[in-house]
């Protein structure tokens, strides 16, 4: 296991998740590319722990990920299956899962202090933190596409699923864009990907 974990974790991550995947039973299947997530758990009927995680993932964004879906695992096992998912529960059990990753010799420097602010308050995905997952996205591999907000302002923009928007204007945090072909308004958060449409 700890071969096939191998491309996929930061070297000195290695050994300390193959143990936490076999203290807590976990069948971990690595599978293609979901746009909607970047990993699951859940206990099928016959009891098995099943996490699975998106191939295309970082190194870092990859541990994260694991982890997170871990601590469902640990937080279900510990408080119950009628916790909330990411509720008080699971944050304290998925801090107390990943601090002793918040180390030098696993994260890049300049990831250690935007990872340590995160896991104070953990949120349900690492992508609602915006300057965390704009910093991971500097570790995968170049794929053409353009963050919203270096999108210019009318610009448009076409998403994963063919849908073409055009930039709008910032409101708070997130953008508003006009879908073309409806004319209605999405909020975009700054650190969506899309490609920039000529």
């Amino acid at each position: 296991m700890e071969e096939v974990l191998a491309p996929y974790l930061p070297e000195h991550a290695l050994a300390p998740v193959f143990e936490m995947i076999k203290n807590y039973g976990v069948h971990l299947k690595i599978v293609n590319e979901r746009v909607t997530r970047h990993g699951d758990y859940h206990r099928d009927a016959s009891g098995y722990h099943r996490i699975t995680v998106n191939a295309n993932l970082n190194k870092y964004r990859f541990l994260i990920t694991l982890v997170h879906e871990i601590a469902h695992l640990a937080a279900f096992e510990k408080y119950g299956r009628h916790i909330k998912p990411h509720g008080n529960e699971w944050k304290s059990t998925f801090q107390r899962l990943m601090v002793p990753f918040i180390r030098p010799e696993i994260f890049p420097a300049r990831l250690l202090p935007l990872i340590a602010r995160h896991f104070r308050n953990p949120k349900a995905s690492s992508d609602t933190d915006a300057t965390l997952s704009i910093a991971l996205k500097e570790y995968d591999e170049e794929n053409g596409k353009t963050y919203i907000f270096q999108v210019p302002y009318g610009q448009n923009f076409r998403i994963y699923n063919g849908k073409i928007f055009k930039k709008g204007a910032q409101r708070i945090k997130r953008f508003e864009c006009l879908e073309v072909s409806t004319g209605k308004i999405y909020l975009f958060s700054p650190n969506a990907e899309v490609e920039v449409l000529p």
